[in-house]
């Protein structure tokens, strides 16, 4: 006799099922992703945060700020989307489509790219 892989009841029905009801088969999968989906989550928020904090000190589309400024804010320096090098070599850093390139003394240039999706 098969037993369901979640709770162990027996199951009653075909003869290749794992699961004892559609309950139990979400379950136990969410269970196996739980750990992959929190991390997920978790990088998709601090991404969130820090679009949302460049957007709020950037709201005309090009802006300079201190560097405490952004901090205080909770902006976390480990975390954007993508980033892109210039000719000169410049390197901004890009959550979504809002940017940010260091400058001198601890200054940062805010920019937001329009043609974000290509």
């Amino acid at each position: 006799m098969k037993t369901c892989l979640n709770c162990g009841e027996v199951i009653k029905g075909r003869t290749d099922k794992k699961f004892c009801s559609d309950y139990c088969r979400n379950q136990y999968h969410n269970l196996q992703n739980r750990d992959a989906n929190n991390y997920v989550r978790n990088v998709n928020n601090i991404l969130r945060k820090n679009r949302r904090i460049l957007a709020e000190l950037n709201p005309g589309g090009k802006a300079n700020v201190h560097k405490n400024k952004l901090a205080e804010k909770g902006f976390n320096f480990n975390y954007f989307t993508n980033s892109y090098t210039t000719k000169t070599g410049k390197t901004y850093y890009y959550c979504y489509e809002q940017g940010y390139l260091a400058v001198e003394n601890d200054y940062y240039i805010l920019v937001r790219k329009s043609d974000y999706v290509e």
